[in-house]
């Protein structure tokens, strides 16, 4: 049976240009990138950035083929001057420029709309390097180059996030499962209400007994824990049938499964399922809660709306609260919470609602109510209940961690 370390495919990226380096663009490209490889069987062992410049990617190169067989280079293969990687990748090849008919009948198509776009520039793009593997890109003017050599692949990717996805997803993944057809299965549980050292010490048997080519990685994130199993050589058939021995363990904290899951998208999951719907009443959160419900198509099934409750007048005015509560209790209480939460469900006519109100900061905490104090509340058809958190004290934290407990709770209280 074969293990990760001895038979997995590694390989680098190399992601080229100056904007990575002083914060301008953030290099989405190299984690999407690095995810996909993944799932496909080849590890990436390390993430590079470097400058718009010849030495330095000759480099990096030269550094990443000294400890593994393949790279990927992103970035540096427009038409202007800045971008040198197809010129620096001949150079250490040792090959040539020249004119591919077939990328220039792809371009001249490409800019057929937009015939101002071809100039002296525009025509650089469809020189290639002779002894090179061209793909073509389907949704840009930059070929995707293959240079191979004593063994070793780089693919070299325009830095254009989208054109790159494309490229990966529809060429480069079928052309490397044909090459190497090394899949890795992963299948993630996710989980709250735990942390890692406690449920590593609740299910250190079941992971001892894991055979050697399934791992189990723990992935915490602001109160949410993902499990993920991956495994090599082996099938899904094995994968779920480890899970099943694991559920017994984790059932009082698994909320759902998937890879790239969201909690949100569970809740939309389960509330489309039984078709209800769903509304948020926001203070402390400032329209973050609902951002996150609505973010994918299809959550009009699901999700009706928010009022964003911000002074205690809308509290009052639009939702309801009574003005007694707000006087006596505080926008930041119980009593507030559920009220908006209640008043919010009878506004939009949902089967449940959400409610959140709390002391952001960096101002207005007291001994008391300190900054992190949050209330959230959780309307049903049966009931109103309501809970006290405390989050910290960074503003950014205190209304991710709100969210997250505001979604997880309620997909709790579907579940039960």
């Amino acid at each position: 049976m074969k293990n990760f370390e001895e038979n997995i495919k590694t390989a680098h990226i190399i992601c080229i240009g100056d904007e990575l380096l002083i914060g301008q663009v953030v290099n989405t490209n190299a984690t999407f990138l690095a995810h996909t490889l993944n799932l496909y069987g080849i590890f990436v062992e390390k993430i590079i950035a470097v400058p718009d410049d010849a030495q330095a990617i000759s480099q990096a190169v030269a550094d990443s083929f000294a400890h593994t067989n393949i790279i990927f280079t992103i970035g540096g293969l427009g038409p202007t001057k800045d971008d040198i990687t197809k010129k620096v990748l001949c150079d250490y090849f040792q090959t040539v420029l020249v004119e591919s008919g077939e990328v220039k009948q792809h371009v001249q198509t490409l800019y057929a709309n937009r015939p101002c776009l071809l100039n002296h520039l525009t025509e650089s793009q469809w020189l290639v390097p002779k002894d090179a593997k061209i793909f073509k890109n389907r949704v840009g003017s930059a070929p995707i180059m293959l240079f191979e050599k004593n063994g070793k692949q780089l693919f070299a990717f325009p830095g254009v996030p989208y054109e790159m996805k494309v490229a990966v997803n529809e060429q480069i993944i079928p052309f490397l499962q044909q090459q190497h057809n090394n899949k890795i299965i992963h299948k993630t549980l996710i989980l709250h209400g735990v942390g890692e050292s406690v449920l590593a010490e609740k299910i250190a048997t079941w992971e001892d007994a894991l055979p050697i080519n399934i791992r189990l990685a723990y992935l915490p994130d602001n109160g949410v824990l993902r499990l993920r199993l991956s495994g090599y050589d082996t099938s899904e058939e094995a994968i779920d049938e480890k899970i099943n021995t694991l559920y017994p363990l984790i059932e009082p904290y698994y909320i759902g499964e998937g890879e790239t899951k969201t909690i949100e998208q569970i809740l939309g999951d389960l509330l489309k399922a039984n078709h209800q719907t769903i509304a948020t009443a926001e203070s402390c959160t400032g329209g973050k809660l609902a951002s996150l419900l609505n973010k994918w198509s299809g959550s009009s099934a699901f999700y009706m709306g928010s009022v964003i409750a911000y002074d205690n007048s809308v509290k009052r005015d639009v939702l309801g609260v009574d003005e007694t509560i707000l006087q006596t209790k505080g926008a930041v209480s119980e009593e507030t919470a559920k009220a908006m939460a209640l008043g919010v469900r009878q506004l939009l006519h949902t089967d449940f609602a959400i409610a959140t109100t709390g002391v952001a900061g960096p101002t207005g905490g007291t001994p008391t109510k300190p900054v992190g104090t949050v209330w959230i509340s959780w309307a049903t058809p049966t009931e109103v209940v309501a809970k006290e958190f405390r989050f910290g004290n960074e503003r950014e934290t205190i209304t991710d961690r709100a969210c997250k407990q505001a979604i997880v709770q309620m997909i709790t209280l579907l579940k039960n």
